[in-house]
């Protein structure tokens, strides 16, 4: 496919806002929307996002890991959704509703005003969900399975503009639409099996592939549209009903926000703001939680490093148990827990690194070669290949988070304790042996030492959860292979200098070895965790932003450099405020807070010479790492605040 770039209201593919930049360069135009300016529209069974010029880039339905609709954002032709006015492509303003993953954008011409609103929509669970059923027991409320917008004409006159052009199937299908006979506000389209339903009092007319309307709206009058994959293509007849939806969805977000904690401090908003992208990632028929909302933006611009985020990784479990239960939301953590309680392990008894959100475990990686990808980046993968990894990291998360849940609920349930046994022995048998470590490189498996130090983790909390079992004789058995591990990383995983290295063949720094702040495995006082912070921050940063590692120095299989890791600057920001380098954690923070999307979100990567985001979007580990390392400070302030 070939990206064109023309006005809207043609048949080639629409204009993007921004001049963007050329793969690596960041100086020529390009017509893809740069990452950090989608917003992210989420009813926690899927989720869209929404460029400021009203098109929605990106939709798979119904769950967030099915075969998208709307696909433009890894391909100019694989499907949009425009609504906004006639020839302009850059709103006055735009914001999420307070409290809310509903955005409004306003847009002002040199005859009028108008106000656009778009959310995924949640209402009152009528029964059993049949287009995504829950294994969790469904809540009071649930998804519509719809994707509703608003349009109000606030002064003045505007043209408004609706295209609806969906591709089935990450564009390989185009849309064959039918129109009941005598029938102008009702449109449906398929490909591929699947059927959605357009609603809109605007007048409908079928061109080829796609819906399109136009309409002059005067000050004081409304249009709508409804995009529909309900159970039988449930839709809006009118614009007090789609009004309804949206102001449903908002009194949902607001009531979800409420109850959790929220710190009357400076950072409030964007600790607010991830915990709502965070709810908005995930699957609420399960409990489980995606990486990210796509798949195939580029952490290399042009580049290979283009992967499928759209799964859970097991690795992300004790972030995720540590945000919700800082934030109070219980009923999410529960949620998570079960699920992972649900999965299936592999054949020896470990769990794998990653699962579907409905919990299966082949997620077989295939290239979709007709797409150009994001602004060039290819190939678009559909699938992670690193489903079937060796990463010994894996143990210490889940049994790390099942240790949070267990002192925060002060009970262990009884169907988590056979995944504390399980997971226990098979890091007690594996971690000697090199794995592909926390990066899921796909060179040659080494001994890296993040690895061995969450095996660490694994052991030192299995013994922790055998002692309030009162199984005296495990937790001594697993307290000694934990002191094992740890006295091999301090023999062979330390520099010369006293600086943890990445793994056992290299001096070269990685940016997991924070963790031992995170996790505890060096004490604040370890002169070779000061050592270590201190050597991240000095020699594996950009402009102060933190790399993951050098790819010079990295053996990971693939090509190109990579932006900062958004994560691991967060990272460090959490291990300066734990060594009690409170001043410039701080510090760190507010430049890190200042780089967030418009609309405060985060993707995996920041790359500092551009200013630009880069990698899958948005990231839930960026936004958990955030949401830690902000907690940290807020939690040191408050006790120094006491404290004198």
């Amino acid at each position: 496919m070939t990206a064109t770039l023309e006005r809207p209201g043609t048949d080639t593919a629409k204009p993007t806002p921004g001049a963007g930049m050329a793969p690596g360069t960041g100086s020529a135009a390009t017509p893809f929307t740069p990452i950090a300016d989608y917003g992210f529209l989420s009813n926690c069974h899927t989720g869209a996002l929404i460029g400021p010029d009203g098109s929605v880039d990106w939709l798979c339905v119904p769950a967030f890991d099915s075969p998208s609709i709307f696909a433009s954002l890894v391909d100019r032709e694989a499907g949009d959704f425009r609504l906004g006015p006639y020839g302009m492509v850059h709103p006055i303003a735009r914001r999420y509703l307070p409290g809310t993953n509903v955005i409004e954008t306003t847009w002002r011409s040199r005859s009028g005003w108008m106000v656009v609103r778009d959310a995924l929509t949640m209402g009152l669970a009528a029964g059993d969900d049949a287009v995504t059923p829950h294994t969790r027991p469904p809540t009071d409320t649930d998804a519509d399975h719809m994707l509703v917008r608003t349009v109000e004409c606030i002064d003045g006159t505007m043209e408004l503009e609706m295209i609806c052009s969906p591709v089935f199937d990450y564009g390989r299908t185009p849309a064959t639409w039918t129109m009941p006979a005598g029938e102008r506000h009702v449109a449906e389209a398929s490909g591929a099996g699947v059927t959605v339903r357009l609603y809109s009092d605007l007048e409908l007319g079928v061109e080829a592939n796609r819906v399109h309307a136009r309409h002059q709206l005067k000050a004081g009058e409304t249009a709508y549209c409804v995009l529909s994959w309900a159970e039988n293509l449930a839709g809006c007849k009118d614009i007090a009903e789609a009004t309804s939806k949206i102001d449903a969805t908002t009194a949902f977000w607001r009531r979800w926000i409420s109850n959790a904690r929220m710190p009357d401090h400076r950072w409030g908003e964007s600790i607010q703001r991830s915990a709502l992208a965070i709810k908005g990632l995930t699957y609420m028929p399960t409990g489980a939680t995606v990486a990210a909302l796509t798949t195939s933006l580029p952490e290399t611009p042009g580049g290979e490093r283009n992967w499928d985020y759209r799964y859970t990784w097991m690795r992300d479990t004790t972030f995720t148990l540590r945000a919700l239960h800082y934030l109070l939301l219980d009923w999410e953590a529960d949620d998570f827990m079960q699920f992972v309680a649900d999965i299936e392990p592999t054949e020896d008894g470990s769990l794998q690194i990653m699962y579907g959100i409905d919990g299966r475990r082949d997620l077989t990686e295939e290239f979709r070669d007709e797409l150009t990808g994001y602004d060039g980046a290819h190939p678009v993968r559909v699938g992670n290949a690193a489903w079937n990894q060796k990463q010994n990291d894996v143990f210490g998360a889940v049994l790390d988070s099942i240790l949070l849940h267990t002192k925060h609920s002060q009970r262990l349930p009884r169907r988590l304790w056979p995944i504390v046994e399980s997971q226990a022995e098979r890091a007690s048998a594996v971690w000697r042996d090199p794995d592909q470590g926390i990066w899921e490189a796909r060179g040659a498996a080494q001994h890296y030492v993040s690895s061995k130090l969450m095996c660490w983790v694994a052991l030192d909390r299995a013994a922790t959860l055998a002692e309030i079992r009162g199984d005296n004789e495990r937790s001594a058995q697993w307290r000694k292979t934990a002191d094992e591990i740890r006295a091999d990383v301090l023999a062979h995983g330390v520099t010369s200098d006293g600086v943890l290295r990445q793994h056992y063949d290299t001096d070269a720094l990685d940016a997991s070895a924070l963790l031992a702040a995170i996790f505890g495995f060096l004490p604040p006082t370890d002169e070779r965790l000061r050592k270590t912070v201190d050597a991240i921050a000095e020699n594996l940063t950009e402009d102060g932003f933190v790399l993951r590692y050098r790819t010079d120095e990295t053996d990971d299989g693939m090509s190109g450099k990579e932006g900062t890791f958004l994560i691991c600057s967060f990272w460090l920001v959490s291990a300066l405020t734990m060594v009690g380098e409170i001043d410039r954690a701080r510090d760190m923070m507010d430049r890190l807070l200042r780089i967030g999307s418009p609309l405060g979100l985060y993707a995996e990567e920041f790359e500092t010479d551009t200013a630009r985001h880069l990698g899958n979007f948005p990231q839930a580990f960026s936004h958990l790492a955030l949401i830690d390392a902000a907690a940290r400070i807020i939690v040191h302030e408050v006790l120094a605040e006491e404290a004198s």
